[in-house]
């Protein structure tokens, strides 16, 4: 059944300038038949969530290397919540510590996603959390 008619926003928040396992995911998502979006690099997460609302995704992938996960989570959780996004389903990838995991479910994150998941499994896995 794939991702087809389903629109999900990728996005780089922060300041890290490393996008390749953005664009990998991406373009996953896209071969699963998603309609994706990709923000490039460097966004706020107030942005993050006014293009999320205005594009009308069913999800946002926050791709983070930066370390600043549960800070820039959290940010983008709260800026959806304003805008009225909080029905949008919010995906983590990146390098995340395993210790972290708990509490960005917790807050509201769907799924987080390491270097040592297989790009199969995150499509499924997002697949899944989306009902497709």
């Amino acid at each position: 059944m794939g991702l087809k008619g389903k629109r999900i926003l990728i996005a780089k928040p922060g300041l890290d300038g490393h996008d390749v396992g953005a664009k990998v995911i991406a373009l996953a998502l896209r071969d699963a038949g998603a309609d994706v979006i990709y923000t490039g690099l460097r966004k706020t997460p107030e942005y993050i969530a006014r293009i999320a609302v205005e594009e009308d995704v069913d999800a946002v992938g926050l791709s983070l290397l930066s370390g600043s996960h549960n800070e820039l989570v959290a940010d983008t959780l709260r800026c959806l919540r304003d805008m009225g996004g909080d029905d949008i389903a919010v995906f983590v990838g990146g390098t995340i510590p395993a210790e972290d995991h708990a509490a960005l479910t917790e807050a509201g994150v769907r799924g987080v996603f390491t270097a040592d998941r297989k790009l199969e499994d995150v499509v499924s896995a997002i697949e899944r959390e989306l009902g497709a």
